[in-house]
């Protein structure tokens, strides 16, 4: 754990302007603890879809075709679920430097369409210290506007600090 001079220079508030990355917690310190909430929104694009696709080498024509997403159930063309589910990691790093990003379980609920506003949300729901390192488990979802879960599941991470950092992301 961090020393109490340590923690003492970390108080600050807790509702800085940060329009689209937000850190929700109980306590008035930016140290990670047990309920912590670390959300950011995301609309996903075709370019999006695109850039994922030559990354991945994903080319499931139903998130290029809207005929065959049609033929297939959808009323739009679907973003890939691994995609959305990117969110997870990109939060916990964005807010920890150096975290290690160990496990991921996942559960693809609904489908997100592209232009779709999205949030994904980590929540730490257990924090175990080792040596001079935390293993911390988070509680993982993306969902819509209308609160509907797209996506859940759970994230470990190993983090150097439980120090917050505060990031303002534009996407």
């Amino acid at each position: 754990m961090p020393s109490t001079a340590t923690v003492m220079k970390l108080k600050r508030p807790l509702w800085n302007s940060i329009s689209t990355m937000k850190y929700c917690s109980s306590s008035a310190l930016d140290v990670l603890r047990p309920g912590d909430i670390l959300k950011q929104p995301r609309i996903f694009s075709i370019s999006d879809i695109t850039e994922y696709s030559k990354l991945t080498h994903d080319s499931n024509p139903l998130h290029f075709d809207l005929e065959l997403a049609r033929n297939a159930g959808f009323t739009d063309i679907p973003v890939p679920g691994m995609l959305v589910a990117s969110l997870f990691p990109r939060i916990i790093a964005s807010h920890f430097v150096r975290a290690v990003y160990v496990k991921q379980t996942l559960d693809f609920r609904s489908p997100v369409f592209v232009g779709d506003k999205i949030v994904g949300e980590v929540q730490a729901s257990n924090i175990r210290q080792i040596k001079q390192k935390f293993l911390v488990k988070f509680m993982t979802r993306c969902f819509k506007c209308d609160d509907n879960v797209v996506i859940s599941g759970e994230a470990t991470a190993i983090l150097p600090t439980l120090a917050v950092k505060l990031v303002n992301n534009h996407d």
